[in-house]
């Protein structure tokens, strides 16, 4: 099933309470190694047939407007997957 994939993460200057549990976590596990970890979201849209260019612009504009808060969220990446 032809899908765009949305992956949006929390503004670099932000501060990510998620992602710092569970690097606390991690480090409590021993994984001294890993620095920090950041938590995003990954929203797929699917489709029952071909992904058009239409379609992608569709979903940039989603994302930028409704899929992510651009006050404290950057959208990394629009991907088609077929």
């Amino acid at each position: 099933m032809p899908k765009i994939i949305v992956e949006i993460m929390p503004k670099q200057d932000l501060l990510d309470p998620q992602g710092k549990a569970v690097a606390n976590s991690l480090h409590r596990e021993g994984k001294k190694e890993i620095t920090d970890v950041r938590i995003g979201k990954r929203i797929e849209l699917h489709f029952d047939r071909e992904i058009t260019d239409q379609d992608l612009e569709m979903a940039k504009d989603q994302a930028a407007n409704f899929l992510s808060n651009d006050v404290i969220e950057d959208v990394i990446a629009i991907i088609k997957e077929d």
